[in-house]
């Protein structure tokens, strides 16, 4: 599944050649459209030409169909697609400079590097003045590094915004591109109009290229994206006999030992009800609704490297089925508590727990108070260490988002 690991099938050489390609191409079709000219660029400020506009979201809405479509038909995780993280007041000051820049300038930073490719005098200036504003910021951002940092969203989409589905947000924001790309239209033509300039009439190629957006956007929203089930059917082949085999379910020692290992990221995903949780919980474990798994994953999978988790309910049941939902969404060196956490109080609870009678899930061990992670045994500070166990962690390297952005 897409991205990719370019450097693993092509080598470090045949990545940066296929970067290099891709920059020449970009640059290029830059130059074609007309974006190595101040003048063109600037004047869409003016209303006059509204190629900038037109280009750029043309590719913004070809490019969101064709990653969510792709997503949808299980050829491409977005998860490891890299979305620049929203600091809302940062980002919208620095919006508005970056507008101010480029009507003076008369460029942005991408489109100033594909004229100067072109020798153009204006450009160079303009490169100029970019490496004396980024050498002024880095000198000066201690002094407002609070504000940088302020209005935190993470990783924040319209969908989020929205509270909609992904497909379902990508139709409307195409209909809504293929109006406002029919308005640039009318502006521009109002503008000819006025300056005494020839009319022309739309492109009979813009408008079937329009509808090829709507129909693909509608075919987007059909297909949705993957559920957690479709999303495990397509990995179970290879994951189900890891389960199977028992190679994932880890002893309680192993997750001692995991515990005081300074070279593992461990999260402990605790996915039992908030009753159960707050009788016993092994001290540090996260309280992890199961249907919010799939959304937790995403953050999961931004952990540093040498991160394990571990999943835990009472017994084996429900942690499986949480296993099943982080592994099918892409999230490495997932493992679950052998016997669950039953089992955990069978090893370390000292002086032993009164038993009780239970079911599959069920916690069949007495408390006489809700302690959680207050009880003697939730904390693994205090257990043995000499228990031999089989050891089951492989830490695999995580899939790494790829890094992105303007110019």
């Amino acid at each position: 599944m897409a991205p990719f690991p370019l450097e693993t099938i092509v080598g470090k050489f045949g990545t940066y050649l296929i970067y290099v390609l891709i920059g020449m191409g970009f640059g290029a079709s830059l130059e074609m459209v007309g974006f190595g000219r101040s003048t063109k660029l600037t004047a869409q400020f003016y209303l006059r030409d509204m190629t900038v506009f037109k280009v750029m979201f043309t590719a913004v809405l070809v490019a969101m169909v064709l990653i969510f479509g792709a997503a949808g038909l299980g050829f491409l995780d977005f998860d490891r697609i890299w979305v620049p993280p929203t600091y809302l007041l940062p980002g919208t000051l620095g919006g508005l400079l970056l507008g101010v820049g480029f009507i003076i300038g008369g460029f942005c930073p991408g489109t100033s590097i594909a004229s100067l490719s072109t020798l153009k005098k204006d450009a160079l200036f303009f490169i100029f003045g970019l490496l004396g504003g980024i050498v002024l910021f880095g000198e000066t951002s201690t002094f407002y590094d609070h504000f940088l940092e302020s209005t935190y969203m993470g990783r924040f989409t319209i969908p989020d915004l929205l509270g909609l589905p992904v497909g379902v947000t990508v139709f409307l924001v195409v209909i809504m591109g293929v109006f406002a790309l029919w308005g640039a239209e009318q502006i521009e033509q109002a503008m000819r109009r006025k300056d005494g300039d020839e009319v022309t009439a739309i492109d009979r190629k813009v408008s079937i290229g329009a509808g090829v957006l709507l129909v693909a956007g509608l075919a987007v929203m059909l297909i949705g994206q993957p559920t957690p089930d479709q999303l495990w059917q397509r990995v179970a082949a290879q994951k189900q006999p890891l389960l199977d085999q028992r190679e994932v379910q880890i002893h309680p020692a192993e997750l001692r030992e995991l515990y005081y290992n300074s070279q593992v990221n461990l999260i402990m995903l605790d996915l039992r009800n908030e009753a159960d949780y707050n009788l016993f919980h092994i001290k540090n474990a996260k309280r992890v609704a199961a249907d919010d798994l799939g959304a937790l994953s995403t953050e999961l999978k931004a952990a540093p490297s040498g991160t394990v988790v571990v999943v835990m309910s009472n017994d084996e049941t429900l942690a499986t089925s949480g296993w099943k939902t982080l592994v099918a969404e892409g999230v490495p060196n997932v493992y679950l508590l052998e016997g669950g956490l039953n089992e955990y109080l069978a090893v370390y609870a000292d002086p032993p727990l009164t038993s009780i009678p239970g079911g599959d899930e069920a916690l069949r061990y007495e408390f006489i108070a809700a302690l959680g992670g207050n009880h003697p045994a939730s904390s693994l500070h205090e257990h043995a260490d000499d228990i031999a166990f089989t050891p089951k962690v492989k830490i695999e390297q995580k899939a790494q988002s790829g890094g992105g952005g303007c110019g």
